[in-house]
């Protein structure tokens, strides 16, 4: 056990690696520590600590493949790093660890892409503490493309991220969920849902996708975060009678004030259904807002999805949030390969400001 701790520059590079790395990111997005700081004994036994020593972690921990994907290129960079062998030296726990990982059975690669795994994110707003525990928000996930369930929702996509960071750029748009009924529609892994459940203070979320596996790996991602005191989670169909739905047999006075999407406009087959579903909401509740986080994979389905808010009458704005490039972001971190929009989007009748949440 050290007695000293990374400090300063050294710090805040071990950090973001471990943000990264909790997060899975692929190596080539992964921002390394200098060399100067890989060689700090400091630093290398903080990296084992909170990266891959198991007593403490291990429960959340990245899979065992990655771990050593990762540690592998760790370890090689850190020797690269050395000036002085006979000063600088390498954590004997990194090259245990490296050794154990080495001589670990490992699923094939068909089992591997089945399996969920803990993916931590790390909700930074502005008042981001410099040291000491970040936030963190823990999910289950699998991260295949198309899971063996059929589906996309076992993972968190771009869209929910770059809005979950939108929600978190300024203390104005945090305060503004907080003491808020939300509800997210296809809410998939359910980030945005738990984010505005446990680090914005929502007064309630409903969290809703039209997937009954989805919904149940929601439910154990709820739990887990301990945020099932201030959430309701359920099946919604787009295009069905809202009134009808569980949320109004549970509680007939049953309000919303905020309404999230992510990457809900995927296909154009789905857009008719999910504006019906926007009508009701907007008949139900004349003053709930909208927001839509769209990543723009193909102009033709988003254009749709444009044209039937414009036919429908919707007062649709654009939010002012650019891309962050992946490099120059601190947390929630996401490809902006891929244009993603943010909209706003009121009731007809709706008079207010676009940007309010």
């Amino acid at each position: 056990m050290i007695q000293d701790m990374p400090s300063g520059e050294a710090l805040h590079q071990i950090r973001l690696f471990r943000r990264q790395y909790l997060q899975l990111l692929d190596t080539h997005n992964l921002t390394w520590p200098s060399p100067e700081t890989l060689r700090s004994s400091q630093a290398q036994e903080w990296i084992y600590e909170n990266l891959f020593q198991t007593d403490n972690v291990a429960h959340f921990l990245p899979p065992e493949r990655y771990r050593l994907r990762i540690l592998k290129l760790l370890m090689s960079k850190t020797e690269n790093s050395i000036v002085d062998p006979e000063e600088d030296e390498i954590s004997d726990n990194l090259m245990s660890t490296l050794a154990e990982l080495m001589f670990s059975p490992m699923p094939d690669d068909a089992t591997a892409a089945q399996q969920r795994n803990w993916v931590t994110y790390t909700p930074l707003g502005p008042d981001a503490p410099i040291a000491g525990k970040e936030p963190e928000l823990k999910l289950l996930e699998n991260r295949a493309v198309i899971s063996g369930a059929g589906t996309t929702g076992l993972r968190t996509w771009e869209a929910a991220l770059h809005l979950s960071a939108y929600l978190l750029s300024s203390p104005e748009l945090m305060a503004s969920v907080k003491g808020k009924k939300v509800i997210e529609l296809g809410a998939g892994t359910g980030l945005l849902s738990i984010l505005c459940a446990s680090h914005l203070g929502a007064a309630h979320v409903t969290a809703t996708d039209g997937d009954e596996g989805v919904v149940q790996a929601l439910q154990e991602n709820a739990a887990f975060n301990d945020v099932k005191d201030v959430m309701d989670i359920g099946v919604l169909w787009w295009g069905r009678a809202l009134k009808g739905s569980w949320m109004f047999e549970k509680d007939s006075s049953f309000s919303c004030d905020l309404v999230l999407g992510a990457d809900v406009t995927y296909d154009k087959a789905v857009i008719p259904a999910l504006v019906s579903t926007m009508r009701d909401m907007f008949e139900a509740w004349p003053h709930v807002q909208i927001i839509i986080s769209a990543t723009i994979r193909n102009a033709d389905t988003f254009a749709a999805f444009e044209y039937a808010c414009t036919h429908n009458e919707f007062k649709m704005y654009e939010v002012d949030y650019p891309l962050i490039p992946m490099e120059q972001q601190a947390s929630l971190f996401h490809s902006t390969m891929v244009p993603i929009k943010i909209f706003s989007i009121t009731a007809p009748e709706t008079q207010r400001d676009p940007y309010a949440v």
